[in-house]
């Protein structure tokens, strides 16, 4: 009974020995290197039961129609992000080679050798059948430790393809939105060439009146053909805007997508002032530590410090002896018609050791490079933390900060405006002088495009936060109600 038994023990303790033979070294995950909580910034902040903005879908961040459609389309056809994708398949590629170096290759052999006899005549030899050739046998660890930092390396580029998602989601938006405020600046400086070309006539008819001198006219010319430089630059940038939008969705928009480029001042303006924009989810900042499991880049960060530590143990495995065998079965004989018969079969197997005696210093200059690439995957890896929480911070004051400047320079644009019609009613009557009607003129226009270019960067700023803080990669549940509309979200 216990001589039947033994060679199963054996095998068994064989087995349990490989399996807990392993040079890789304890991974201990560094400490995040910034503080627990975030600057506190005002009393803005969304309220406590809001979603976290890694649970939030994109499709249910962003309200509007045209946007959505916009992500959607960029999502699929966006080559950075085709090239992410693609560097994960490759990946997978790379540890599916590693993983299969742990089984033995199995190889169909058919060969023949002639060797010179000593009576003048030659040999031969026929062979047929399967080999094994160098089956490394790995009781060291070093192929499951190779095995293992391709597999990190894998889980790396699954988690880049997230990042660069949630890059380009944030990046359409954004390029979005700035299409928005383009035309609206476009229509605020349309107006304002209307209001001055008026005023423009109404110099000239009291300059040639002699009502007034001729540095009214010219001021009030200067000011008209300063709005039109305004128009044209305002042009090129929403063209510039356009086309950058073009790039990230990765294919033309139509007119369905964006509007016509106003081609002249006299043009109908059609946009959709940044006010009326359909407001985004609020998301709550969280604490620090959320960041280590809500954005992509630091899990990825994590995941190549993970594929250095096992590169060390691939290092460590190659002080210790390597144990390869080579096995064929099959079957041999000296003539070809004398192949596959009775008798003719046969195995051989020849396992090899090698013990690396002299290697110059190779193998422990391998092991130290492993080291210092862990070193480094340590301090890329406190980095990413690093910036994430920076990032965050930066995003939380904007949000805050934005909020009291908007109200503030809407009611300076109001005031503006009161001005400007008071001072244009004190020069037609003769009450103030022209200078004051150009100055109140200049004003209001700055002061209404301040709105605009505020208000665009408070929308842009919630978008930031929500990258920040690792939103973006989560698709919608296809079949699931949505946050906003209460009917199934496609993704």
């Amino acid at each position: 009974m216990n001589k039947c038994r033994l060679p199963q023990l054996l095998t068994a303790g064989a087995l349990a020995l490989l399996a807990g033979c392993s040079m890789i070294p304890a991974f201990e995950r560094p400490a995040a290197p910034v503080a627990a909580s975030y600057p506190a910034y005002g009393s803005a902040a969304p309220t406590a039961d809001a979603a976290p903005a890694s649970a939030v879908a994109w499709q249910d961040f962003f309200a509007d129609a045209k946007l959505r459609r916009l992500i959607a389309l960029s999502l699929d056809n966006n080559r950075d992000l085709r090239v992410a994708v693609l560097n994960i398949e490759q990946a997978k590629a790379q540890y599916q080679i590693r993983r299969a170096d742990q089984l033995p290759t199995v190889n169909g052999v058919l060969s023949g050798l002639r060797t010179p006899a000593a009576n003048g005549g030659s040999t031969k030899v026929y062979s047929v059948g399967l080999a094994v050739t160098a089956y490394e046998i790995d009781f060291f660890g070093r192929v499951n430790s190779l095995k293992e930092a391709a597999l990190s390396q894998y889980l790396a580029s699954e988690e880049g393809r997230k990042t660069a998602q949630i890059s380009l989601i944030a990046a359409v938006a954004n390029s979005y939105l700035s299409i928005l405020a383009d035309e609206e600046l476009l229509d605020i400086t349309r107006q304002t060439l209307i209001t001055r070309e008026d005023s423009l006539k109404l110099s000239k008819l009291r300059f040639d009146s002699g009502v007034t001198s001729e540095l009214d006219f010219r001021q009030a010319e200067s000011l008209l053909e300063a709005a039109r430089v305004a128009y044209a630059q305002q042009q090129r940038a929403r063209a510039l805007d356009e086309n950058a939008l073009t790039l990230l969705v990765g294919q033309p928009l139509g007119s369905d997508l964006l509007g016509d480029l106003p081609s002249s001042p006299s043009a109908v303006a059609q946009a959709m002032p940044l006010a009326q924009a359909q407001p985004m989810a609020d998301v709550p900042a969280g604490l620090p530590s959320d960041l280590l499991i809500s954005r992509p880049d630091i899990r990825q960060a994590e995941q190549l410090l993970l594929a250095s530590n096992a590169n060390i143990g691939a290092a460590r495995a190659a002080f210790f002896p390597r144990i390869s065998l080579t096995v064929g079965a099959g079957s041999a004989s000296g003539q070809l018609s004398g192949l596959l018969k009775s008798g003719s079969w046969g195995f051989t197997m020849a396992p090899q050791l090698l013990l690396p005696i002299f290697d110059a210093g190779r193998n422990q200059a391998g092991l130290d490079s492993a080291k210092v690439g862990r070193n480094i995957a340590i301090a890329q890896y406190e980095k990413a933390i690093q910036t994430a929480f920076r990032e965050v911070a930066d995003a939380l004051a904007t949000r805050t900060t934005l909020v009291d400047q908007l109200q503030s320079q809407q009611a300076q644009a109001n005031a503006e405006a009161i001005r400007f019609k008071l001072s244009d009613l004190r020069y037609r009557n003769g009450v103030a002088s022209y200078l004051d009607l150009l100055d109140a003129q200049r004003s209001l226009f700055s002061a209404r495009q301040a709105v605009v270019q505020t208000r665009l960067a408070q929308l842009q700023s919630q978008v930031t936060l929500y990258k920040t803080l690792g939103g973006g990669w989560k698709e919608a549940d296809q079949g699931a109600p949505s946050l906003r509309t209460g009917h199934p979200t496609k993704p």
